[in-house]
């Protein structure tokens, strides 16, 4: 069973650093690709960046060149690291997986960039 867990938000001033972490307690997403979303007040939940299994990554253009995504297998545990953060990046930021076709989220993570 897949059990998602977010952690690591939190409010950092505009062009600071921040990384959030989703980790799996029922340890099956490690041979699962895994995805970030974020959900801004008002807005669609919208996509944010992929890595598979083995730690191919992917990212929106929005956050290219800022974020990066990777994973510890061994720990079930996925990362982004956000780098020169800006105020449209404010939102809840969800970590998401399918599995035996059925999609997994959890429960979100608030990420607030303001001065």
């Amino acid at each position: 069973q897949v059990q998602l867990v977010e952690s690591g938000g939190g409010w950092v001033q505009p062009g600071g650093s921040l990384r959030v972490s989703c980790t799996d307690s029922g340890s099956v997403s490690s041979f699962l690709p895994m995805y970030w979303y974020r959900q801004a007040p008002g807005k669609q939940r919208e996509w944010v960046a992929s890595v598979t299994a083995i730690g191919t990554a992917t990212y929106a253009d929005s956050v290219k060149d800022r974020f990066t995504v990777s994973r510890e297998n061994a720990k079930s545990t996925m990362f982004l690291t956000m780098n020169n953060l800006r105020p449209e990046d404010t939102a809840v930021y969800y970590c998401n997986t399918v599995y035996r076709s059925a999609t997994y989220w959890g429960q979100g993570t608030q990420v607030t960039v303001s001065s």
